[in-house]
């Protein structure tokens, strides 16, 4: 590193890790009610681009989950991103010395080329041969033109014409001393003097107006216009003008002072103000009216030789005789103040602190130029200044915080920033001549700088440009007249990326002699002045423009014509190196030194791009062209394909495996010079808006391009060409080759390596397809009346349009989305207008497909077949043929419809009813959005949340919702034409049961779901109970899982369409369900189960039917029971308050296992009658549980009858008791044992309740639930026998009583009718045998003679 850095500032570091490390990146589209509008919802935000997170080594630590066209525009931005932090001139320009210089010696490496010399016209050197006082020259590059003045007379011409016209003026009879062109003030003249002349003359300061044309060969034609503005300046002798470009104030001196003067001009004269006057800024009172001779004395003056206006800093500079410098401050009030003046000698003392005693820099040597560096060039540098010696001192204008930065302070100080010394003696300074050389001087890697070189010594005048441009002309011998120019300009590429200095960029400049043959009189831009960007950071970076910007041309006018001096671009340079490089052994060396020297990304960038034709040379005719010489593209071919590098994996990143091993590659230099071209290609237009809106005079919409179509053609053509190169060298670019490429890898790295490479390579060459295709659109979109087109946009699809870059418009779904609103908006312009659709949308598709698809082309000749028919009139059969003609064409694209395009023809079918048309597409859009039938498996699967198959769904549901408009449409319509008329079917009528039956006869069972879920919704369950279609049972039956509702619709719909059986089943499903439903609901639905599963009807297997009546009747058994404890229960007055309502919510809900019943609360409760019950329906047939329970069910109810002093007897009570569970058993010989209770109640009756009631109450209660005479005969008689307790002895008579009193009941019961005696002569044998046996026995005085009767009457019938 050159010892002119350990003298300065610390550089400030940039953001990130090193200094030269970019930080992270975060760079950051109907009437009411009719119908639901499906695409009212559009993506509102256009793309952003946000960088991923940077390591010091450059590797990516974030997981890239892109799509292509996202890939690629991230890099095409980082690319964008990465040129746009090219080093500010301040940090390579820093405080200190250098002498970096690569004077190269051949053409190949020259950094400017001599494009032309064009003569000076004959007519010219005849009026110069007519002077008698002085001649002048000059120039006008920025027109093209150069002028003469001789004696009083200005001549301008044409410079690049071959037989120029000559402009004139010679309306004044002074000899002109100085002419200088300027931009007038604002609103002073009218808008077509572009320019003003300031003329002077020995008498006066004149304006001449100046207006341009373009001329018919290119460039610009001018005219002269008297503004009749002059102002006397007697004895000033003016030679130096200056003006400002954004003011228009025109400052001036002369030899008879260093004054500074401005020249103020006005469009009428006022009060105390003439139209013209001149003002002194520097000298005050009488000194400023006397001429420079008084008295006939003559002194040696300080006078002024140059002046430069820097208008973004608001500063005037000078430069005087004396090599003194003066800062004017140019204030807005009109003052101009002097702020700071620079002496040569503090100037020399600044630089002495910088370097030791060097002859360049010593009291001798003068200043002979200064050249302005604008703010937007840098920030700390404001002023260079060239020495004779060839010195190139920058200085910095300070003020007392800093650096002076803005332009309504003034600066208070001067200090000299950085002093850049000549190239070494020993550099050629012979004329610039084509060589096959590859030899260059090189001074980059000198360990010491070289402060005595007088190898532009003595240089008489100098000149910079931005952003760094130099010419000096140096004078070896006076005596011959003519000047050699030295030449330099930055390094840009090195200075970009610097490959040898890790730290501190070096200021390396390129540079060559060219030999003049004569004397340059003046210099000129003759391009627009360079401008890579609006800050100093980006600012000089000429790669990023080189395909952008027109090349920088140089103007030097000699006293025999016009030098044309050209800024070489890098890719030049290279197409050069390779023309001169000597076969394959010079290519490759040529193409590692571009290695060595910029890097491998620059080196395929720049080889890229030559391969594609964008180098230029000058032919030997002195034309500027293209290279199109196929050795030299087939060598920048062979640089970008096999110097290209290789991506690289970083292995050393794998630290889990939460990133795939693919993003840990980093494509290779390949990738990344494509991603520069590209961006380099494309960076004027990328951020940039397709369209400005402005209003006209009037008040109308006036849209115009912020690009030139001009611009916009070139673009993609240079973008087709670069498709054509990569489509036709594909199968060699490792990356783009193909599958086949990856037999040649060898390890797993090397395959995923060149997977990514080809991940990103393919990227780009599908945004390339996108920017070409986007191009074309915006040059069709501008082909068509776009205000028109715009104008028919909704308003927020107008903004969205208003605010859409090129970027957006190719890289995200919004521009795609609004460029094919556009689209629309064209052709429904053209249908409006009655211009042929398809030719429209056909152009649309050849030039532009990916916006204007196919599909798009059929759906506006369908669109074009609804209009016709809405022209045709709805009743019309033409109008049904073109409705049919367009339903057809619908329904070939009807994937690709947009939910508005679709809403569009809905709206229309209705209004024609073509109801059935508008639900056959609806349903085949939704079909064709959801090809997978991932909707209906979401529905199948009770539609969980979070799916992402419910997008699926949704996206059905918005045709649904179409379909919903059209039902409500149809309905609307029956009201006011009815379906039919005199017995007879009308026209509307037989167009409604068209769209019902395309409706009900759909096989789309997502459709048919969210059809009956919207009936239910608007409480139309008629109408779904009227549908006749499978898929409203499994409609049904899925729903009613779940809601309650649908399950009573779904057993209704059985009901209605007589499926009794199935009725049944949801009944019973529903009464077992946990749906919050009451028990008497519940028993409801069984009991109505039971009824339809009792019905009979064919087809139904009776094994089947008795299983579920099985089912249904014991659930219901159950049921009761539960709902007998439930009423039990709530009059139980031992249940605490804070229980009973635990108890009666779970006792009238759910039907509960019977186990719960018996053990919780039955018999915990004491309810010994439910427990039988209980026992009958679980078929509990343990006979001593049975018993028992019975023997405590007596003993319970008749200790609650002695409790109650107002009820019945007791034995009243369990009379009834036993009553009523004999009829709730049915007689069941296991629940109900004869056998068993007859007996315990005639003990009861015995023990407790002798004298209670009709002896015979006992077998009153059997005899009433109609228990067989035999059977209660057959009780007591065992009871008789057994003599058991308390029935023996006398007490045996209870028994006899009771058997008489039975023999008698049964004796009568049989006599009825026909009927046999006791049912046969064994029984009425028996029953007279045990009779006589009673009567010994012995029984009350009343039974005996009974059963003596008795007796009698059986033997007499059996006799």
């Amino acid at each position: 590193m050159s010892s002119s850095y350990a003298l300065g500032t610390p550089q400030k570091a940039l953001p990130g890790a090193y200094i030269q490390t970019p930080a992270n990146n975060k760079y950051q589209g109907r009437q009411p009610n009719p119908r639901p509008n499906p695409a009212i919802s559009q993506q509102q935000n256009a793309l952003q681009h946000q960088g991923q997170d940077v390591q010091a080594g450059g590797q990516k630590t974030g997981v890239e989950d892109l799509e292509p066209i996202a890939r690629a525009a991230k890099a095409v931005n980082e690319a964008l991103v990465e040129e746009s932090r090219y080093p500010d001139l301040d940090s390579y320009i820093g405080q200190g010395i250098s002498s970096e210089y690569e004077v190269n010696a051949h053409s190949a490496w020259a950094p400017f080329q001599k494009v032309k010399m064009h003569t000076i016209p004959d007519r010219i050197f005849e009026q110069y041969n007519r002077a008698q006082v002085s001649t002048i020259m000059g120039l006008l590059a920025d027109f093209n033109h150069a002028w003469v003045a001789i004696d009083n007379a200005l001549y301008l011409w044409d410079y690049t014409h071959p037989n120029p016209d000559l402009v004139s003026f010679e309306e004044q009879p002074h000899t002109i001393t100085a002419v200088r062109l300027v931009v007038p003030r604002p609103g002073v003249f009218v808008p077509s003097v572009v320019r003003i002349l300031v003329v002077a003359t020995s008498a006066e300061m004149i304006l001449v107006g100046m207006s341009t044309q373009p001329a018919p060969h290119g460039g610009s034609s001018v005219a002269l216009y008297s503004l009749k503005m002059s102002t006397p300046i007697k004895g000033l002798d003016v030679t130096v003008i200056e003006g400002s470009a954004t003011t228009g104030r025109v400052f001036f001196s002369g030899n008879s002072s260093d004054d500074v003067y401005e020249f103020t001009y006005q469009q009428e004269e006022r009060w105390f103000q003439n139209r013209c006057t001149k003002i002194n800024h520097t000298s005050k009172g009488y000194s400023t009216l006397t001429p420079s001779a008084f008295w006939g004395y003559k002194s040696q003056r300080e006078i002024v030789v140059q002046m430069v206006v820097d208008d973004t800093r608001k500063l005037l500079y000078t430069l005087s005789t004396k090599s003194t410098i003066r800062t004017f401050h140019i204030k807005d009030n009109g003052a101009l103040d002097l702020v700071i003046t620079k002496p040569l000698g503090q100037t020399l003392s600044n630089v002495g602190h910088m370097t030791s005693q060097s002859e360049l820099i010593s009291p001798t040597v003068k200043l002979v130029s200064i050249s302005a560096i604008t703010a937007n060039e840098a920030t700390k540098t404001h002023l260079m200044t060239t020495t004779s010696t060839g010195c190139r001192i920058f200085m910095s204008a300070t003020s007392s915080y800093g650096y002076y930065s803005s332009s309504s302070s003034a600066p208070t100080s001067m200090q000299v920033q950085h002093v850049k010394f000549p190239p070494a003696d020993n550099s050629s300074s012979q004329p610039y001549q084509a060589s096959t050389s590859t030899q260059m001087t090189t001074y980059s890697n000198n360990p010491t700088i070289n402060t005595s070189s007088r190898a532009l010594f003595p240089t008489r005048t100098a000149i910079r440009y931005a952003p760094g441009y130099f010419l000096a002309f140096v004078v070896r011998d006076p005596q011959a007249g003519t000047d050699l120019l030295f030449l330099s300009g930055p390094d840009t590429a090195r200075i970009a990326k610097p490959q040898d200095q890790p730290r501190l960029t070096k200021y390396t400049e390129l540079a060559l002699w060219l030999n003049l043959g004569s004397r340059a009189e003046d210099i000129g831009l003759a391009t627009g002045p360079f401008s890579a960007g609006p800050n100093p950071v980006g600012f000089g970076n000429e790669l990023a423009v080189q395909f952008d910007k027109p090349t920088s041309e140089i103007a030097v006018l000699t006293n025999t014509g016009v030098h044309m001096l050209r800024r070489r671009r890098l890719v030049d340079i290279f197409a050069a190196s390779l023309r001169l490089g000597g076969g394959d052994e010079g290519l490759e060396g040529e193409v590692k030194k571009f290695i060595r020297q910029y890097g491998r990304d620059e080196t395929a960038s720049t080889a890229l791009a030559v391969a594609c034709g964008q180098a230029s040379d000058v032919t030997s005719d002195s034309r500027l062209a293209r290279i199109q010489d196929p050795d030299i593209l087939e060598h920048a071919r062979k640089a970008f394909i096999e110097y290209g590098g290789k991506p690289l994996f970083n292995e050393n990143s794998m630290l889990d495996q939460s990133v795939p091993a693919i993003d840990l590659v980093r494509p290779s230099p390949r990738h990344k010079g494509l991603s520069l071209y590209i961006s380099r290609l494309v960076r004027s237009i990328w951020k940039v808006p397709i369209m400005l809106e402005a209003l006209t005079p009037t008040g109308g919409l006036a849209i115009r391009s912020a690009v030139s179509m001009s611009k916009l053609q070139d673009i993609s053509q240079d973008l087709t060409k670069l498709k054509e190169f990569l489509n036709v060298n594909k199968s060699f670019i490792e990356g783009l080759a193909g599958p086949e490429a990856l037999g040649n890898v060898n390890t797993k790295q090397e395959e995923i390596s060149l997977q990514a490479e080809h991940r990103a390579l393919h990227a780009l060459v599908v945004l390339i397809d996108n920017i070409i295709e986007g191009i074309a659109f915006v040059l069709v979109l501008y082909d068509e009346k776009i205000e028109e087109t715009v104008l028919s946009l909704a308003n927020e699809t107008r903004q969205q349009v208003r605010n859409l870059s090129y970027e957006g418009l190719c890289t995200t779904a919004l521009g795609k989305s609004l460029a094919k609103d556009l689209v629309k908006a064209i052709v429904n312009r053209n249908i409006t207008s009655g211009s042929n659709v398809e030719t429209v949308a056909e152009a649309l598709r050849r030039r532009c497909g990916s916006f204007c698809s196919a599909e798009d082309v059929v759906t506006f000749k369908a669109q074009e077949y609804v209009k016709r028919g809405s022209e045709t009139g709805a009743e019309s059969e033409v109008c049904r043929e073109y409705l049919n003609e367009s339903l057809r064409l619908f329904l070939q694209v009807a994937g690709s419809l947009s939910m508005e395009q679709l809403g569009w023809v809905v709206d229309r079918y209705v209004v024609l009813q073509f109801y059935a048309g508008a639900v056959r597409l609806c349903l085949e859009k939704a079909k064709e959005s959801d090809r997978g039938n991932r909707a209906l498996t979401w529905i199948q699967e009770n539609r969980p949340q979070g799916d992402k198959r419910q997008e699926a769904f949704e996206s059905r549901k918005r045709c649904y919702e179409l379909v919903h408009y059209v039902i409500r449409s149809i309905d609307q319509s029956r009201t006011e034409t009815a379906d039919v008329l005199d017995g007879h079917l009308t026209l509307s009528g037989k167009r409604r049961e068209e769209a019902a039956e395309q409706i009900n006869t759909s096989e789309d069972e997502v459709f048919q779901t969210n059809l009956y879920d919207w009936y239910l919704s608007e409480n139309r369950q008629d109408r779904l109970l009227e549908v006749e279609s499978r898929y409203v049972t499994t409609y049904l039956q899925r729903r009613s899982e779940d809601d309650i509702a649908h399950a009573d619709l779904l057993w209704r719909y059985y009901v209605q369409n007589e499926q009794y059986q199935d009725a049944g089943i949801v009944q019973l499903a529903l009464a077992k369900s946990e749906f919050k439903l009451s028990l008497d609901q519940r028993i409801e639905y069984l009991g109505n189960a039971k009824t339809n599963a009792s019905t009979t009807k064919p087809g139904i297997r009776r094994s089947i039917r008795n299983e579920v009546l099985r089912e249904i009747s014991d659930l219901l058994d159950v049921a009761n029971i539960q709902s007998d404890l439930l009423q039990r229960l709530k009059g139980d007055s031992r249940i605490t308050a804070d229980r009973r309502p635990a108890v009666m919510q779970e006792l009238d809900g759910n039907i509960l296992p019977l186990s719960v019943l018996f053990n919780t609360y039955c018999e915990a409760a004491h309810y010994f009658d439910l427990c039988i019950l209980i026992y009958d329906v679980a078929d509990h047939r343990v006979a001593s549980d049975i018993k028992a329970t019975w023997q405590n069910l007596l003993e319970r109810v008749h200790a609650e009858a002695e409790v109650q002093t107002d009820g019945p007897e007791p034995y009243q009570m369990v009379a009834e008791t036993i009553r009523s569970l004999g009829t709730k058993l049915g007689l069941s010989e296991t629940m109900f044992p004869v056998a068993t209770l007859l007996p315990m109640l005639k003990r009861y009756a015995f023990n407790f309740q002798p004298n209670a009631g009709s002896e015979t109450w006992v077998l009153d209660v059997f005899i009433d639930l109609q228990v067989p005479f035999e059977t209660i005969w057959a009780v007591l008689e065992n009871m008789f026998y057994n003599d058991e307790q308390p029935f023996q002895g006398r007490n045996r008579r209870f028994i006899g009583n009771d058997m008489v009193h039975i023999a008698r009941l049964w004796f009568q019961d049989s006599l009825r009718g026909s009927g046999t005696l006791y049912g046969g002569e064994d029984n009425a044998y028996g029953v007279s045998q045990m009779l006589h046996l009673i009567m010994q026995n012995g029984l009350d005085e009343g039974r005996l003679e009974e059963c003596q009767n008795l007796r009698m009457r059986i033997e007499t019938m059996l006799r």
